[in-house]
């Protein structure tokens, strides 16, 4: 799943980037699937539809999972750097989760 306060339309076109034959990317959330409160965008795990007890978010900010903060895990904001690793660094604690 992909999950953004983007909206739609930008939404779509990060798809066709991230996943341009539409086999790794099962579902996009955007921005009219966020709660909207005070002006500010946040996104609802429960919209997933998933046990929220096996659920996790990867997201530059705690603020877009403030009712979910325990399914959190921050990332560093990623700046265009094709060097950058991070999400890879990410994926022997995500086989953890995987297997628990």
């Amino acid at each position: 799943f992909v999950y953004t306060t983007a909206k739609k339309d930008y939404a779509r076109k990060l798809l066709e980037v991230l996943d341009p034959r539409k086999k790794l990317i099962r579902c996009c959330l955007s921005q009219s699937d966020c709660v909207c409160s005070q002006g500010c965008y946040w996104k609802d795990l429960t919209r997933l539809g998933r046990d929220l007890a096996k659920t996790v978010a990867l997201d530059h900010t705690m603020q877009g999972f403030p009712a979910q903060a325990a399914n959190w895990i921050p990332v560093p904001p990623w700046s265009g750097d094709p060097q950058d690793e991070e999400l890879l660094r990410l994926i022997p604690v995500l086989g953890r989760l995987g297997q628990a």
